[in-house]
């Protein structure tokens, strides 16, 4: 059901060693990292991002569901948009990330950023 999720920390260094500790006896590691963001996960596979917020007023969350097929992405994207979430990107591709990353996000009623992606 999930593909991935992003938490916003505050001290990404702090956040890094403690889910390099946390993690390691489940198999996930450090995968990826640069100046804003980490990735953990099985080795080669980040599921779990951090991205550095320092200036946040309070800690937002990022899901992404795992759909079957960019129509699934569309039906996503209008019913959420029916159900009083607000549009944070349209259906589309997202080269930046793979040419086949399609892919549209949402604002839920409390600003968590609620993504639907189909990777094919």
């Amino acid at each position: 059901m999930y593909d991935h999720i992003g938490l916003k920390v505050k001290d990404l260094d702090a956040s890094v060693r403690f889910y390099e500790k946390a993690l390691a006896s489940l198999g996930h590691v450090l995968c990826t990292r640069d100046a804003s963001s980490a990735g953990f996960g099985p080795p080669g596979e980040p599921v779990l991002w951090l991205y550095h917020a320092k200036d946040a007023v309070s800690p937002g969350v990022h899901v992404a569901l795992k759909a079957s097929e960019r129509a699934a992405v569309d039906r996503f994207h209008e019913g959420g948009l029916g159900a009083g979430g607000r549009d944070h990107g349209r259906p589309g591709v997202r080269a930046d990330y793979s040419p086949t990353y399609y892919a549209a996000f949402l604002l839920d009623p409390d600003g968590n950023n609620v993504e639907a992606v189909c990777l094919r």
